[in-house]
């Protein structure tokens, strides 16, 4: 009953594992770039979901309290505001910009290398083995599956804060009367 039950808690690692294993050396890389790229998405979304409304407040607030706007000194105190409002905005997004197409170069990778254990099975044996070679192209194949998919689940994130990140520095200005 127990060895069930520990079997049944960790049968989706191993079929994780068998996944790892079926894709070659490159799927762990891909995987490490496709985790990377979550979690900064996912600090993305949590900053301009919370921090940023309360930062956003607390510099209008600031602004608002100053005596006078319209001298040079205001307005460069508001041109600082913008654009450290704008730096929090943009944050790890080129982060994010490089993991998108790095994640298909690294699947790339994993099917070159698939194909050349392809060759090389076909050159040691003299002739063409339809095991070596469905092992060499079945990594080559599930390497180039990860890389894309990694690649176009962030996409959507990458133009999504992009715009945002615009719209909400403009807002910001906006918000900045002088």
């Amino acid at each position: 009953m127990l060895e069930q039950f520990w079997y049944g808690l960790l049968a989706p690692f191993e079929s994780i594992d068998t996944f790892v294993e079926s894709g070659g050396w490159v799927l762990p890389w891909i995987f490490i770039a496709g985790l990377v790229m979550w979690t900064l998405i996912v600090e993305r979304w949590w900053y301009l979901r919370y921090a940023y409304r309360k930062e956003r407040e607390t510099l209008t607030q600031t602004w608002k309290a100053r005596p006078e706007h319209k001298s040079w000194h205001a307005r460069q105190i508001r041109r600082m505001m913008i654009s450290r409002i704008n730096v929090r905005l943009v944050g790890s997004l080129p982060l994010i910009r490089v993991i998108v197409p790095l994640a298909p170069l690294l699947g790339l990778l994993g099917t070159v290398t698939g194909m050349l254990e392809v060759f090389d099975g076909m050159s040691a044996l003299g002739y063409a083995d339809a095991r070596t070679m469905s092992d060499g192209v079945s990594h080559a194949m599930v390497a180039t599956l990860a890389g894309l998919a990694v690649s176009l689940s962030g996409i959507f994130f990458v133009g999504r804060f992009q715009t945002l990140s615009m719209v909400e520095t403009e807002l910001f200005a906006d918000a900045l009367e002088y």
